[in-house]
């Protein structure tokens, strides 16, 4: 039978629904072009790191295969993660949000007292195997998402909205710089603002919040902690007005993709990775890519990850509440913009720092915070799922109007709405 709509006495149209559509649509709880993106993405960063890692591996392993199997092995930790975060109802974030950002906190200052230093920055613990800045990305958008969400009414305020949000920000940037870890600090500040954007800020309040944010994170930089993150950044400034004075590190970076061209040399092939450019599987694996694959495979690279970003924006577009789509919303820009810095850092475009491309890269902090990140996509994604299955199976249809970034739903006598 088809579907007559009518409406109620609160003007919301009905329809009855179909027989079975309910349980099709559990069935489809699953997000799968995500799905398929992401395995995409990580098929094509097992290839990149078996290929620009086994002649390291053989050196100092005596075992070529010894880095990609790590790499195995941290994304089969990262499935997991991902299981675990897509199974969690995302609202359980609320109650967890203040403590993950206490104890990044404390990771990011214990950085500072014991950290490991590699190439003149301090950025990880526990000789190199957890690097505090990788998590602090992915808790700051959690704890960003939460915390615009709870204050959505007072956003427009400067001391109940503006103030804080730039005080949060300038903290965790503050700790970041002190390593200093250019990209992640720039990628932290781009967040927040994003975020900020996202849950009903303007312009206006999004450059105060910025200089709010630069404020308190200079203050912390000028402290005597480190003098590098300046040096790197006068080194950038340099390099674009002369390309001769680039670290060498980004020289040869731009070295393999002229020798990449379009089509590359072959899988396999490259020749800077064995003879002068510093970490090729982990922070320089997108140079490698472009020698042995060229332009045309970094292109592929690049759409990848902006199909990813268009899914995740589709899921903050239907998730069920305000909550939803500042989680998946931030998300996904993370993910992108934690993408395209580590690409423009390899070109010569951003000042050099070692942050990781996403699903690509070699390391298990990115590994697992990225796939942390897909697990809440797929969570949000679900519960949107299961909210509209609700929605047909009562006979009501959503409500588009949209109030304070949530959508409601009505019934007769009765409303179901996911603000708690």
């Amino acid at each position: 039978m088809g579907t007559r709509p009518f409406v109620n006495s609160n003007n919301v149209h009905m329809a009855r629904p179909k027989a079975g559509r309910g349980k099709s649509m559990r069935r489809a709880a699953v997000d799968l072009p995500l799905v398929l993106i992401v395995a995409s993405l990580l098929i094509f960063g097992i290839l990149m790191v078996y290929s620009a890692s086994s002649d390291f591996s053989y050196m100092y392993y005596d075992d070529a295969t010894y880095v990609v199997r790590r790499q195995l092995m941290f994304i089969g930790a990262g499935i997991l993660a991902a299981i675990f975060a897509a199974w969690m109802d995302y609202h359980w974030w609320r109650k967890l949000a203040l403590p993950a950002m206490g104890v990044t906190l404390v990771l990011l200052a214990a950085v500072l007292v014991s950290g490991t230093a590699r190439l003149g920055a301090v950025r990880s613990l526990f000789a190199g195997s957890v690097q505090p800045s990788e998590l602090a990305k992915l808790v700051v958008v959690i704890y960003l998402a939460v915390w615009l969400y709870n204050r959505r009414e007072q956003l427009h305020q400067f001391t109940l909205g503006l103030l804080p949000l730039g005080t949060i920000l300038g903290l965790v940037g503050g700790f970041i710089a002190s390593q200093p870890d250019i990209s992640a600090l720039i990628t932290v500040l781009m967040l927040g603002l994003m975020m900020f954007f996202l849950a009903g800020g303007d312009w206006k309040q999004m450059l105060i919040v910025m200089g709010l944010g630069s404020l308190v994170g200079w203050l912390v930089l000028e402290s005597g902690v480190t003098a590098t993150g300046t040096d790197r950044i006068n080194s950038f400034i340099s390099g674009i007005k002369d390309p001769t004075q680039y670290s060498d590190h980004v020289q040869r970076a731009i070295e393999a993709f002229i020798q990449g061209s379009w089509f590359g040399v072959g899988l396999g092939n490259s020749k800077t990775k064995l003879l002068s450019l510093p970490f090729p599987h982990t922070d320089s694996i997108f140079a490698v890519i472009g020698e042995e694959l060229g332009v045309i495979g970094a292109a592929v690279l690049i759409v990848l990850f902006t199909l990813l970003l268009w899914r995740g924006l589709t899921i903050a577009r239907r998730a069920p509440d305000g909550l939803g789509a500042l989680l998946a919303g931030g998300l996904a820009f993370w993910l992108a913009l934690e993408s395209s810095i580590n690409m423009a850092v390899m070109v010569g475009l951003m000042p050099f720092a070692g942050n990781a491309l996403p699903f690509i890269s070699a390391g298990g902090s990115s590994m697992m915070v990225a796939m942390t990140a897909v697990g809440i996509l797929l969570n949000v994604s679900r519960m949107s799922t299961k909210s509209k299955s609700v929605e047909e199976a009562s006979g009501a249809v959503v409500n588009m109007r949209r109030r304070n970034g949530r959508r409601r739903v009505s019934g007769s006598g009765s409303s179901a709405s996911y603000e708690d």
